[in-house]
């Protein structure tokens, strides 16, 4: 090794010692502290390395020699740690938070210098609301909501025409389990009621008809099988509550559980919402399903036109069905929903496809558009429509709803 080498490495020593041993020094003597992670009390020393050759690494060196410094003090500390716990002040845990910065600020002309406490910054948070929150099994949703047409003209109107009022009424209620408690289960119930009246100026035995009555009642259960389906059970009972008449006739069309419909069934359901919540998709499917069409007044209505075998009130049928349900909330002020239905005995086919177009003007003021298609072909055969029947109502007017979160 060159005189050369030998003298700088004896100059980086020295520059790097004095540095070393102060830090050390400094650390050696402060009080004990008492740390979760002990290191052993033995001490190792770092081997010197190669010095074979000259290598001149100034920062090497200094970083050697003061990690070592580092450990050896470390080391002697925790010694004395596991030696004199008696010495042992503080805890690594326990100790108090350090104290806060001082803000020192001169005023030569007064020849003053203030300390002052540096300003707390209070963090821009919302208040925490304390109030508990209930848990809701059952969800609650209900909407009601009342339309009407109405149109007046004059006596002397140049094309003629009739005064004319006509009203809607709509009420909904749902009552499901809160599948965020209890995701294993499937239980929805809907209670679904229409009423239409309108004036009738045409008729000389009544002032108004009644264009819509419908009760809707349904119920499904069902328990996960795997992902979104679930084995289920699904009951539907369907029926009028009021007497209709055709036109100067004083022959009902209809009345109460005249006519009324009963299905049962048995299968799976697929359930699916998005995240958003915007789209809902339920399919039911029945491979094993009981309808029973009821007509309980066969001294006034024929109950053939309802598919039941005249002089009976009931027919029962065994076969399958499927019912398919949408929900889509196209914007934040238009929602469509849409029902499918169908039932086979595998002799005849029954189905109905309902679809209503919700359009809110403002939160209590909204326009409606529904259309239902019905297929039966245990009714006797119509020579226009043939086994089809259509209906399709436009209306405007005010609407009210709540629910249960």
């Amino acid at each position: 090794m060159t005189r050369k080498c030998l003298t700088l490495i004896a100059v980086a020593m020295l520059l790097s010692i004095p540095a070393a041993m102060a830090q050390t020094r400094t650390y050696l003597f402060a009080p004990l502290v008492f740390e979760q992670q002990l290191q052993g009390d033995t001490l190792t020393l770092p081997s010197a390395g190669d010095t074979a050759a000259c290598r001149l690494q100034l920062d090497d060196a200094w970083l050697t020699e003061a990690r070592a410094a580092t450990q050896r003090t470390r080391a002697t500390r925790t010694r004395a740690i596991v030696r004199r716990p008696d010495l042992v002040r503080y805890n690594m845990a326990t100790l108090p938070a350090a104290p806060q910065g001082r803000i020192l600020k001169a005023v030569p002309r007064q020849g003053l210098l203030t300390v002052t406490p540096p300003e707390a910054v209070k963090p821009d948070l919302a208040p925490v609301d304390t109030t508990l929150t209930r848990i809701h099994h059952w969800l609650h949703t209900f909407g009601t909501s009342l339309h009407f047409t109405q149109a007046y003209i004059s006596g002397n109107w140049y094309q003629g025409g009739e005064n004319s009022l006509t009203l809607l009424a709509d009420v909904q209620w749902d009552c499901n389990l809160n599948q965020n408690l209890h995701p294993n289960w499937l239980f929805n119930n809907t209670v679904h009621y229409k009423l239409g009246l309108t004036t009738q100026h045409g008729d000389s035995l009544r002032k108004y008809s009644i264009n819509e009555d419908n009760f809707l009642l349904s119920s499904q259960l069902g328990y996960k099988a795997v992902k979104h389906w679930y084995y289920s059970a699904m009951l539907t009972f369907k029926t009028q509550f009021f007497r209709t008449y055709a036109t100067n006739s004083a022959q009902p069309r209809a009345a109460f559980l005249s006519p009324a419909e009963l299905n049962l069934g048995l299968g799976m359901t697929y359930d699916i919402t998005d995240k958003d919540g915007h789209r809902t998709f339920k399919l039911a499917v029945a491979p094993l399903s009981y309808n029973m069409k009821i007509c309980e007044d066969i001294v006034n209505l024929n109950p053939v036109n309802f598919g039941i075998d005249a002089g009976h009130h009931t027919k029962h049928s065994f076969g399958s069905n499927l019912e398919a349900n949408i929900r889509w909330q196209l914007h934040p002020n238009i929602t469509w929903t849409s029902r499918f239905y169908v039932f086979t005995d595998y002799d005849y086919l029954q189905g109905d496809w309902e679809n209503t177009l919700d359009m809110s003007i403002t939160k209590h003021l909204n326009t409606k558009l529904y259309t239902h298609l019905r297929y039966d072909k245990s009714n006797p055969k119509d020579k226009d429509w043939r086994y089809w029947q259509f209906k399709e109502i436009l209306s405007l007017g005010v609407v009210y709803r709540f629910a249960t979160l």
